[in-house]
């Protein structure tokens, strides 16, 4: 059998979907009386429902896994845009490896899991699972967040500054029309990433810093926990809707025990979603349930739903079902990035 070639195996990109061309109320009204995962998703999308129209509630994304590369980067870009999210907490490889990425111009491909890996590796093209990167393009944008880290001023920054300097530099040289990370710069939306070198962010840095070995960028994941507790503590309250768990969950959740160490009486996040395929029979954190999370003063149990379903599935109706109930449009934006304008 003929050996493919790189360019047989990267020629069909992954096409995201637009949450704004759904028709999704019937559906997630026919769920509601359904049960199992569906009746649990149309509840859940009710809940989100309540935050958007909830006028002393901000709005918090999470994100994990990669729902990015798999096509619901368009929904993402879109609950920014009309106004249905406040602040982002995701992983370095959501917002470098996934969206910075294609807002460079590269795409991510259809492929497959039943592949000889080897292959790939020899032909530099990496896997999620059934989605395909070029690799020497990931490359290249390990080496665009080297450049843009040697243009900034040499000292610590939290992910979200850095993440407000890459939405800044998109504005003058993007390849792509929307990306989150330019909408949300251009939003005022911060980006949060406190695992931001576990991407390609990571080696671009790794990079700045053995040339800049004595003044250099660096990350403080430290100031990251601060100044996301600080958007805590202008929150009179809050909603949850978070997209797997990890880092980014736990993240978020915490800034209600910090604001507490910090001295400060604030309230448990008012209202949570967790959407996720992760067992919780092992005990790990990134699937302990919202309920197990209310022990440590986190979350309310009152308006909480766990979704056991794959994200690149619920979370496409659930958006589009906010978006097509419209309580976005009577929302005052946020703006909580201007909370750390000088």
């Amino acid at each position: 059998m003929t050996k493919p070639t790189k360019r047989d195996l990267l020629k069909q990109p992954i096409e995201h979907i637009d949450i704004t061309k759904l028709n999704a109320t019937p559906i997630v009204e026919a769920y509601k009386k359904m049960s199992f995962s569906s009746r649990d998703l149309g509840r859940a999308s009710d809940i989100y429902n309540m935050m958007l129209a909830d006028k002393d509630s901000s709005v918090w994304l999470t994100i994990a896994g990669s729902t990015s590369a798999a096509g619901c980067m368009q929904a993402y870009v879109d609950l920014v845009k009309h106004n249905m999210i406040d602040v982002i907490v995701a992983t370095g490889a959501t917002i470098v490896d996934m969206d910075f990425f294609e807002a460079l111009g590269f795409k991510h491909y259809k492929g497959t899991p039943y592949i000889d890996d080897a292959m790939l590796r020899s032909l530099y093209i990496d896997r999620i699972y059934d989605t395909f990167i070029d690799e020497e393009e990931l490359q290249a944008c390990d080496k665009t967040i080297t450049a843009i880290a040697d243009s900034l001023e040499p000292r610590p920054y939290s992910s979200r500054e850095f993440i407000w300097e890459m939405g800044k530099w998109l504005t003058k040289n993007s390849k792509k029309k929307d990306s989150l990370v330019q909408a949300a710069y251009e939003h005022n939306v911060p980006i949060f990433c406190p695992a931001f070198s576990d991407s390609s962010a990571g080696f671009g840095l790794v990079m700045h810093q053995d040339k800049h070995p004595d003044k250099h960028v660096s990350i403080d994941s430290v100031k990251d926990f601060r100044e996301l507790t600080d958007i805590k503590l202008k929150s009179k309250d809050s909603g949850l809707l978070m997209i797997g768990g990890g880092v980014p969950k736990n993240f978020a959740q915490d800034t209600v025990v910090c604001a507490e160490v910090l001295g400060h009486d604030v309230p448990v996040h008012k209202y949570a979603i967790q959407i996720t395929v992760a067992d919780v029979r092992d005990g790990a954190c990134s699937s302990s349930t919202l309920k197990e999370a209310s022990s440590w003063g986190k979350v309310s149990t009152v308006y909480e739903q766990m979704v056991f379903a794959e994200a690149s599935m619920a979370l496409p109706l659930l958006a589009a079902y906010a978006y097509e109930k419209g309580s976005w449009k009577n929302r005052k934006p946020r703006e909580f990035a201007k909370l750390f304008r000088k």
